[in-house]
């Protein structure tokens, strides 16, 4: 009986150590979560759509001629745009981080 309590505690610990996938890692989308995910794809739908890509176009056109004109700080211009770039390639980076971070 004695000889068996340390075997257990040592298979009980690695078992412990043994790495095993996370339940956020799994695939699909959680059970009713439909309404949610709809939601979000509207809304991804509609930052991303054409009237959005018009109005950056407006937005990028403005900000150009106002830092052409001098009327504008050239720090807040560049915000603007790199804030156009990250908005629409926002898509790009994501799967970029998940295909670096993705184990197997």
């Amino acid at each position: 009986m004695i000889y068996r309590t340390p075997s257990r505690l040592l298979l009980a610990l690695a078992a412990l150590l043994v790495p095993a996938a996370a339940q956020a890692q799994a695939a699909g989308n959680p059970q009713g979560s439909g309404p949610i995910v709809a939601a979000l794809a509207w809304m991804q739908g509609t930052l991303l759509g054409n009237v959005a890509t018009a109005v950056a176009v407006m937005a990028v056109a403005a900000v150009g001629f106002g830092m052409l004109t001098g009327r504008m700080n050239w720090r807040f211009g560049a915000t603007v745009i790199i804030g156009v770039f990250i908005i629409f390639g926002a898509g790009s980076i994501v799967t970029g981080i998940q295909s670096a971070t993705a184990v197997g």
